[in-house]
């Protein structure tokens, strides 16, 4: 499970943006939007939130928070790979940015323990890394790597705590490579579980989200009638599918009518959408993992995205503490009903260009103001775009 994110010096975002989903000590939806995790011997318990939505006018930085996770996991899984650059891009609006490293950190759980890990990097070398770790209950430094500001060689810690043969994965570390990365591909079996954790647990989609692939997956591997069950939930009038060599079809059975098939390419851009969503989404109930979406609501009816939502916040659909972080301008959800104040964020844009995430719960509660909604689009929470006046040039 994600507990906090963080990210610097990353496109927009210029100072630290930091995404927690900490659950904070308001008692509403707390048996249903709050999961506990299960934690190692000793391990402190913590109450973390079951999704996060994120709002803010358009080119206010929501993508690139999200972007800046799906990199973090990229360069963890790729970068032993010997990649030439790394996939960073600094704040382009200040030169003194430029040549500075780009920060990424995640605390998570996998396998109950709890990790802190992140780095540093420019496109050219990783200046910074580190690794923490709660396997008892109490902190244990696993390793730090950093660069000398004087001699700009690396400097390393490894802990007592990691085992193995740490001195082979140091040496064998190149200055473009984690750490980590480099140590699991030589075979560390301390450092997989964190590891697997982003490759198995944490989803990114892209900016047009999943392709089918997917789900047609999902629906080989295990009961196609999930899958069925899961449009049918969503009232997309779906009654059977059917699997050819090179297409997809969905049955559709009208009340005392014959029924039909089309082919997935003749169906709405929203049945595409929720076809392409349900393997990742039942999968992800399934296991427990981390979808990241970005514009959940394209293409979708708000009814739809409440209905996705709705999955991760009930116990029996979501058992294992799946977790769900999207970015939406579906402002229908923005509802005391559906989230809590510390599950709504907000991304806004300075004069300077830079990315600013706060949540609502920095907000003081006003008495009887119970519409998010209308509060949202009022003003009261900023992050909304500045329209001045009809955008055409004044006539002479």
């Amino acid at each position: 499970m994600l507990i906090e994110f963080s990210v610097t010096n990353f496109r927009s975002i210029k100072a630290e943006a930091c995404l927690s989903l900490v659950a904070g000590h308001d008692k509403k939806h707390g048996d249903s939007n709050v999961v506990k995790p299960k934690l190692a011997k000793n391990g402190r318990p913590i109450r973390l939130l079951r999704s996060a939505a994120i709002y803010g006018a358009n080119a206010s930085g929501k993508t690139n928070l999200l972007r800046g996770l799906s990199t973090m996991r990229n360069i963890v899984l790729r970068s032993s790979d010997h990649l030439d650059e790394l996939p960073v891009t600094p704040f382009r609006f200040d030169p003194e940015c430029h040549t500075l490293p780009t920060s990424f950190e995640v605390i998570c759980v996998a396998e109950g323990v709890r990790y802190q890990y992140g780095f540093s990097a420019t496109p050219h070398e990783v200046t910074d890394e580190w690794l923490y770790a709660w396997p008892s209950g109490r902190t244990q430094v696993w390793f730090e790597r950093s660069r000398s500001e004087t001699s700009g060689e690396p400097s390393w810690k490894l802990g007592g705590k990691l085992t193995g043969d740490r001195e082979v994965w140091r040496r064998a570390t190149r200055p473009q490579a984690l750490f980590l990365s480099t140590a699991v591909s030589l075979n560390s079996t301390q450092l997989l579980p964190l590891f697997n954790w982003f490759r198995e647990r944490l989803y990114v989609a892209s900016y047009s989200g999943w392709p089918p692939n997917f789900s047609l997956k999902y629906s080989r591997e295990n009961d196609q009638a999930d899958i069925v069950n899961f449009l049918a939930a969503a009232d997309l009038a779906v009654a059977d599918i059917r699997i050819a060599e090179v297409d997809v079809f969905l049955r559709h059975q009208p009340i005392g009518g014959e029924s039909a098939e089309l082919k997935m390419a003749e169906e709405s851009h929203g049945t595409q959408k929720m076809f392409a969503l349900a393997g990742p989404w039942l999968d992800s109930l399934d296991k427990g993992n981390v979808i990241v979406f970005d514009e959940l609501h394209d293409h979708l009816h708000p009814a739809l995205v409440r209905f996705l939502v709705s999955l991760f916040h009930d116990p029996e659909a979501n058992p294992h503490g799946a977790q769900l972080i999207f970015s939406t301008h579906d402002t229908s959800i923005l509802d005391r009903n559906v989230f809590r104040p510390d599950q709504i964020w907000f991304c806004e844009r300075n004069e300077h260009l830079e990315t600013r995430l706060f949540p609502l719960s920095d907000f003081r509660s006003r008495r009887g103001v119970e519409d998010l909604e209308e509060a949202y689009l009022a003003g009261r929470f900023g992050a909304l775009p500045y329209i001045r006046g009809s955008g055409r040039r004044p006539s002479d």
